[in-house]
Protein backbone atom coordinates (compact mmCIF):
# COMPACT_ATOMS: atom_id res chain seq x y z
CA UNK A 1 0.00 0.00 0.00
CA UNK A 2 1.21 3.58 -0.51
CA UNK A 3 1.27 4.46 2.70
CA UNK A 4 3.43 1.83 3.68
CA UNK A 5 5.61 2.84 0.80
CA UNK A 6 5.81 5.97 2.73
CA UNK A 7 6.67 5.35 5.80
CA UNK A 8 9.65 3.32 4.40
CA UNK A 9 10.78 6.22 2.85
CA UNK A 10 10.44 8.49 5.57
CA UNK A 11 12.20 6.08 7.73
CA UNK A 12 14.95 5.43 5.21
CA UNK A 13 16.10 8.95 5.00
CA UNK A 14 15.67 9.71 8.97
CA UNK A 15 17.86 6.39 10.27
CA UNK A 16 20.36 7.68 7.47
CA UNK A 17 20.62 11.16 9.12
CA UNK A 18 21.35 9.83 12.71
CA UNK A 19 24.22 10.72 14.37
CA UNK A 20 23.64 10.16 17.81
CA UNK A 21 22.10 7.42 20.28
CA UNK A 22 19.77 10.24 21.25
CA UNK A 23 18.81 11.23 17.77
CA UNK A 24 18.62 7.15 17.29
CA UNK A 25 16.09 6.83 20.06
CA UNK A 26 13.71 9.82 18.61
CA UNK A 27 13.62 7.60 15.41
CA UNK A 28 12.90 4.54 17.24
CA UNK A 29 9.63 6.35 19.33
CA UNK A 30 8.50 7.80 15.92
CA UNK A 31 8.43 4.50 14.06
CA UNK A 32 7.54 1.61 16.62
CA UNK A 33 6.25 3.92 19.83
CA UNK A 34 2.57 3.46 20.97
CA UNK A 35 1.84 6.63 18.33
CA UNK A 36 4.30 6.08 16.05
CA UNK A 37 3.95 5.88 12.45
CA UNK A 38 3.53 1.57 12.21
CA UNK A 39 1.18 1.98 15.24
CA UNK A 40 -0.98 4.36 13.17
CA UNK A 41 -0.78 2.70 10.22
CA UNK A 42 -2.05 -0.62 11.98
CA UNK A 43 -5.34 1.74 12.92
CA UNK A 44 -6.17 1.85 8.72
CA UNK A 45 -6.35 -2.34 9.09
CA UNK A 46 -9.92 -1.59 10.44
CA UNK A 47 -11.76 -0.09 7.07
CA UNK A 48 -9.99 -3.20 4.74
CA UNK A 49 -11.64 -6.74 3.43
CA UNK A 50 -10.93 -9.85 5.20
CA UNK A 51 -8.45 -10.32 2.29
CA UNK A 52 -7.07 -7.26 2.36
CA UNK A 53 -5.84 -7.55 6.13
CA UNK A 54 -4.46 -10.57 5.96
CA UNK A 55 -2.18 -8.84 2.78
CA UNK A 56 -1.60 -5.38 4.53
CA UNK A 57 -0.93 -7.50 7.68
CA UNK A 58 1.91 -9.37 6.20
CA UNK A 59 3.50 -6.31 4.81
CA UNK A 60 3.29 -4.33 8.06
CA UNK A 61 5.44 -6.82 9.64
CA UNK A 62 8.11 -6.95 7.25
CA UNK A 63 8.25 -3.76 7.39
CA UNK A 64 8.16 -3.74 11.21
CA UNK A 65 11.10 -6.03 10.84
CA UNK A 66 13.04 -3.76 8.48
CA UNK A 67 12.62 -1.07 10.66
CA UNK A 68 13.59 -3.37 13.62
CA UNK A 69 16.79 -4.58 12.18
CA UNK A 70 17.99 -1.25 10.97
CA UNK A 71 17.91 0.33 14.18
CA UNK A 72 19.97 -2.35 15.96
CA UNK A 73 22.01 -2.23 12.92
CA UNK A 74 22.37 1.67 13.22
CA UNK A 75 22.94 1.13 17.12
CA UNK A 76 26.12 -0.87 16.43
CA UNK A 77 27.51 1.24 14.12
CA UNK A 78 26.93 3.95 16.45
CA UNK A 79 28.93 2.11 19.34
CA UNK A 80 31.88 1.47 17.13
CA UNK A 81 32.16 4.61 16.06
CA UNK A 82 32.27 6.01 19.41
CA UNK A 83 34.74 3.29 20.30
CA UNK A 84 36.77 4.65 16.99
CA UNK A 85 36.97 7.84 18.12
CA UNK A 86 37.96 6.94 21.48
CA UNK A 87 40.89 5.28 20.57
CA UNK A 88 42.50 7.88 17.92
CA UNK A 89 42.10 10.61 21.02
CA UNK A 90 44.39 8.18 22.95
CA UNK A 91 48.14 9.09 22.80
CA UNK A 92 50.00 6.48 20.60
CA UNK A 93 51.97 3.83 22.11
CA UNK A 94 54.92 2.01 20.19
CA UNK A 95 54.79 -1.28 21.65
CA UNK A 96 58.37 -1.71 20.05
CA UNK A 97 59.79 0.61 22.53
CA UNK A 98 62.25 -1.66 24.83
CA UNK A 99 60.65 -1.04 28.77
CA UNK A 100 62.84 -0.40 31.28
CA UNK A 101 63.71 -4.05 32.53
CA UNK A 102 61.71 -3.42 35.74
CA UNK A 103 59.06 -6.15 36.50
CA UNK A 104 56.87 -6.74 39.21
CA UNK A 105 57.64 -8.96 41.66
CA UNK A 106 56.04 -11.03 45.12
CA UNK A 107 55.45 -9.04 48.10
CA UNK A 108 57.70 -10.27 51.28
CA UNK A 109 54.86 -11.62 53.48
CA UNK A 110 53.60 -13.56 49.69
CA UNK A 111 56.82 -14.95 49.47
CA UNK A 112 57.47 -16.21 53.63
CA UNK A 113 53.46 -17.45 53.28
CA UNK A 114 54.36 -19.73 49.95
CA UNK A 115 57.20 -20.77 51.56
CA UNK A 116 55.72 -21.68 54.84
CA UNK A 117 52.34 -23.41 52.78
CA UNK A 118 54.96 -25.37 50.65
CA UNK A 119 56.45 -26.68 54.04
CA UNK A 120 53.82 -27.75 55.77
CA UNK A 121 52.00 -29.16 52.40
CA UNK A 122 55.30 -31.73 52.68
CA UNK A 123 54.05 -32.57 55.86
CA UNK A 124 50.57 -33.56 54.66
CA UNK A 125 49.02 -30.39 56.14
CA UNK A 126 46.16 -29.48 54.46
CA UNK A 127 45.67 -25.34 53.11
CA UNK A 128 42.69 -23.23 53.89
CA UNK A 129 41.66 -19.92 53.69
CA UNK A 130 39.68 -18.17 56.18
CA UNK A 131 37.20 -15.46 55.88
CA UNK A 132 38.24 -12.02 56.79
CA UNK A 133 34.52 -10.95 57.98
CA UNK A 134 33.76 -13.28 60.43
CA UNK A 135 30.97 -13.85 63.31
CA UNK A 136 31.45 -12.88 65.97
CA UNK A 137 30.48 -16.50 67.56
CA UNK A 138 33.44 -18.17 65.31
CA UNK A 139 35.96 -14.86 66.17
CA UNK A 140 35.19 -15.49 70.05
CA UNK A 141 32.45 -17.82 71.29
CA UNK A 142 33.70 -20.73 69.23
CA UNK A 143 37.57 -20.33 70.62
CA UNK A 144 36.41 -20.58 74.16
CA UNK A 145 36.54 -16.49 74.71
CA UNK A 146 32.45 -16.12 75.70
CA UNK A 147 31.22 -12.96 76.24
CA UNK A 148 32.66 -10.22 79.04
CA UNK A 149 35.35 -12.94 78.98
CA UNK A 150 38.64 -10.78 80.02
CA UNK A 151 40.32 -12.03 77.05
CA UNK A 152 38.21 -9.81 74.84
CA UNK A 153 39.94 -6.52 76.22
CA UNK A 154 43.11 -8.26 74.57
CA UNK A 155 41.82 -7.45 70.81
CA UNK A 156 40.70 -4.15 69.84
CA UNK A 157 38.03 -5.56 67.59
CA UNK A 158 36.25 -3.70 64.57
CA UNK A 159 32.39 -4.46 64.15
CA UNK A 160 30.58 -4.31 61.34
CA UNK A 161 26.95 -2.92 61.35
CA UNK A 162 25.61 -6.21 61.04
CA UNK A 163 27.06 -7.27 64.12
CA UNK A 164 29.62 -9.23 62.30
CA UNK A 165 33.89 -8.32 62.94
CA UNK A 166 36.68 -8.03 60.71
CA UNK A 167 38.61 -11.57 61.91
CA UNK A 168 41.22 -10.62 64.95
CA UNK A 169 42.78 -13.95 64.85
CA UNK A 170 43.27 -16.48 62.48
CA UNK A 171 41.77 -18.76 65.05
CA UNK A 172 38.48 -17.16 63.79
CA UNK A 173 38.83 -20.43 61.02
CA UNK A 174 39.16 -23.21 63.66
CA UNK A 175 35.40 -24.18 64.11
CA UNK A 176 34.66 -23.85 60.56
CA UNK A 177 37.55 -26.07 59.77
CA UNK A 178 36.85 -28.33 62.19
CA UNK A 179 33.03 -28.67 61.43
CA UNK A 180 34.32 -28.98 57.81
CA UNK A 181 36.82 -32.09 57.72
CA UNK A 182 36.32 -33.52 61.38
CA UNK A 183 38.84 -35.72 63.10
CA UNK A 184 42.07 -36.62 62.27
CA UNK A 185 42.88 -33.04 60.89
CA UNK A 186 46.20 -31.51 59.86
CA UNK A 187 45.66 -28.02 58.49
CA UNK A 188 47.23 -24.71 58.08
CA UNK A 189 45.05 -21.16 57.21
CA UNK A 190 47.27 -18.23 56.59
CA UNK A 191 45.24 -14.53 56.64
CA UNK A 192 44.97 -10.76 56.67
CA UNK A 193 43.90 -9.98 60.85
CA UNK A 194 42.39 -6.75 62.09
CA UNK A 195 43.17 -4.81 65.11
CA UNK A 196 42.05 -0.92 66.34
CA UNK A 197 45.63 -0.62 67.14
CA UNK A 198 47.28 2.49 67.62
CA UNK A 199 50.30 2.32 65.34
CA UNK A 200 53.94 2.56 65.82
CA UNK A 201 56.55 0.46 64.46
CA UNK A 202 55.70 -2.96 65.39
CA UNK A 203 51.70 -2.36 65.84
CA UNK A 204 49.70 -2.18 62.53
CA UNK A 205 45.74 -2.18 62.20
CA UNK A 206 46.22 -4.67 59.40
CA UNK A 207 48.71 -8.04 59.86
CA UNK A 208 48.79 -11.25 58.94
CA UNK A 209 48.83 -14.46 60.72
CA UNK A 210 49.35 -18.46 59.82
CA UNK A 211 47.63 -20.72 62.33
CA UNK A 212 47.97 -24.43 61.97
CA UNK A 213 45.79 -27.18 64.00
CA UNK A 214 46.33 -31.10 64.34
CA UNK A 215 44.34 -33.20 65.80
CA UNK A 216 44.06 -36.88 66.01
CA UNK A 217 44.46 -39.57 68.66
CA UNK A 218 47.20 -39.30 71.33
CA UNK A 219 48.82 -35.94 69.81
CA UNK A 220 51.02 -35.04 72.61
CA UNK A 221 52.94 -31.65 72.92
CA UNK A 222 55.69 -33.88 72.06
CA UNK A 223 53.62 -33.82 68.75
CA UNK A 224 53.94 -29.85 68.69
CA UNK A 225 57.28 -29.78 69.72
CA UNK A 226 58.64 -31.80 66.34
CA UNK A 227 56.22 -30.00 64.20
CA UNK A 228 57.64 -26.61 65.12
CA UNK A 229 61.15 -27.03 65.34
CA UNK A 230 61.15 -28.59 61.45
CA UNK A 231 58.97 -26.03 60.37
CA UNK A 232 61.48 -22.81 61.30
CA UNK A 233 64.33 -25.16 60.77
CA UNK A 234 62.77 -24.49 57.20
CA UNK A 235 62.16 -21.21 57.21
CA UNK A 236 65.09 -19.99 58.58
CA UNK A 237 67.37 -22.90 56.55
CA UNK A 238 69.46 -23.98 59.21
CA UNK A 239 69.14 -26.49 62.74
CA UNK A 240 67.38 -24.23 65.49
CA UNK A 241 66.06 -25.44 68.84
CA UNK A 242 62.51 -24.40 70.08
CA UNK A 243 61.87 -24.08 73.78
CA UNK A 244 58.13 -23.75 75.64
CA UNK A 245 57.12 -21.07 78.35
CA UNK A 246 53.64 -20.81 79.94
CA UNK A 247 51.24 -18.65 78.05
CA UNK A 248 47.30 -18.01 78.56
CA UNK A 249 45.86 -18.05 75.33
CA UNK A 250 41.64 -19.56 75.95
CA UNK A 251 41.62 -21.57 72.89
CA UNK A 252 44.38 -23.44 74.31
CA UNK A 253 45.40 -25.65 77.64
CA UNK A 254 48.29 -25.91 78.62
CA UNK A 255 49.40 -23.08 76.30
CA UNK A 256 52.92 -21.88 75.58
CA UNK A 257 54.78 -18.99 74.48
CA UNK A 258 57.23 -20.70 71.97
CA UNK A 259 60.76 -19.50 71.26
CA UNK A 260 63.49 -20.32 68.92
CA UNK A 261 67.38 -20.06 69.51
CA UNK A 262 68.10 -17.13 67.53
CA UNK A 263 68.94 -18.16 63.57
CA UNK A 264 71.00 -14.83 63.03
CA UNK A 265 73.85 -15.88 66.24
CA UNK A 266 72.98 -19.16 67.15
CA UNK A 267 71.75 -18.57 70.48
CA UNK A 268 74.90 -17.17 71.36
CA UNK A 269 73.24 -13.09 71.19
CA UNK A 270 72.58 -10.41 69.30
CA UNK A 271 71.08 -7.42 68.35
CA UNK A 272 67.94 -9.21 66.72
CA UNK A 273 67.39 -11.58 70.27
CA UNK A 274 67.93 -8.85 72.17
CA UNK A 275 71.25 -10.26 73.68
CA UNK A 276 69.29 -13.24 74.51
CA UNK A 277 70.07 -15.71 72.34
CA UNK A 278 66.22 -16.46 71.93
CA UNK A 279 63.65 -15.03 69.91
CA UNK A 280 60.00 -15.71 71.15
CA UNK A 281 57.94 -16.73 68.05
CA UNK A 282 54.60 -18.20 68.12
CA UNK A 283 52.07 -18.88 71.19
CA UNK A 284 50.81 -22.36 71.24
CA UNK A 285 49.58 -25.15 72.74
CA UNK A 286 47.00 -28.27 73.53
CA UNK A 287 43.52 -27.66 71.96
CA UNK A 288 41.11 -27.03 74.70
CA UNK A 289 38.34 -29.37 74.95
CA UNK A 290 35.73 -27.04 74.52
CA UNK A 291 36.95 -25.56 71.59
CA UNK A 292 37.08 -29.64 69.69
CA UNK A 293 33.43 -29.80 71.58
CA UNK A 294 32.35 -27.06 69.85
CA UNK A 295 33.56 -28.16 66.60
CA UNK A 296 32.30 -31.31 66.52
CA UNK A 297 34.70 -33.25 67.96
CA UNK A 298 35.08 -35.66 70.80
CA UNK A 299 37.63 -34.52 73.13
CA UNK A 300 37.42 -37.89 74.70
CA UNK A 301 38.76 -39.84 72.14
CA UNK A 302 40.43 -37.04 70.06
CA UNK A 303 43.49 -34.32 71.22
CA UNK A 304 45.17 -31.82 69.56
CA UNK A 305 47.74 -28.85 69.15
CA UNK A 306 47.63 -25.62 67.89
CA UNK A 307 49.65 -22.90 66.81
CA UNK A 308 49.74 -19.09 65.47
CA UNK A 309 52.28 -17.19 63.72
CA UNK A 310 52.93 -14.05 62.91
CA UNK A 311 53.73 -13.68 59.52
CA UNK A 312 54.75 -10.18 59.27
CA UNK A 313 56.67 -10.61 62.51
CA UNK A 314 58.29 -13.44 60.68
CA UNK A 315 58.94 -11.22 57.58
CA UNK A 316 60.45 -8.51 59.56
CA UNK A 317 62.92 -10.90 61.22
CA UNK A 318 63.82 -12.77 58.06
CA UNK A 319 64.21 -9.42 55.96
CA UNK A 320 65.45 -6.70 58.74
CA UNK A 321 62.43 -4.85 58.44
CA UNK A 322 62.38 -2.64 61.61
CA UNK A 323 58.91 -0.84 60.94
CA UNK A 324 56.08 -3.03 60.56
CA UNK A 325 53.66 -0.36 58.70
CA UNK A 326 56.51 -0.43 55.90
CA UNK A 327 54.62 -3.82 54.95
CA UNK A 328 51.18 -2.13 53.95
CA UNK A 329 53.11 0.93 52.82
CA UNK A 330 53.62 0.71 49.48
CA UNK A 331 57.19 1.92 49.93
CA UNK A 332 58.84 0.71 47.05
CA UNK A 333 62.29 1.46 47.98
CA UNK A 334 61.52 -0.95 51.05
CA UNK A 335 59.86 -3.65 48.95
CA UNK A 336 61.95 -4.17 46.29
CA UNK A 337 64.73 -5.76 48.78
CA UNK A 338 62.93 -8.63 48.57
CA UNK A 339 62.60 -9.03 45.33
CA UNK A 340 62.31 -12.23 43.22
CA UNK A 341 62.45 -11.95 39.57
Amino acid sequence: MKELENIKELFTTAIANVKTNDELNVVRTDFLGKSGHLTTCMKLIKDLSAEEKKAFGQEVNTLKVFVSESIDSKKIELENKAIEEELASMPRVDLTTPNSGESGSLHPVTIIQERLINIFRGMGFAIEDGNEVETEYNNFEAVNIPKFHPARDMQDTFYLDNGQVLKTHTSASQNRIMRKYGAPLKAIFPGRCFRNEELDASHENTFFQMEGIMIDKDISISNLIYFMKTMLSEVFEREVNVRLRPGFFPFVEPGFELDCSCPYCGGKGCRVCKHSGWIELCPCGMIHPNVLEMGGIDPEEYTGFAFGLGLSRLVMMTYGFKDIRNLNSKDLKVLEQTRIK
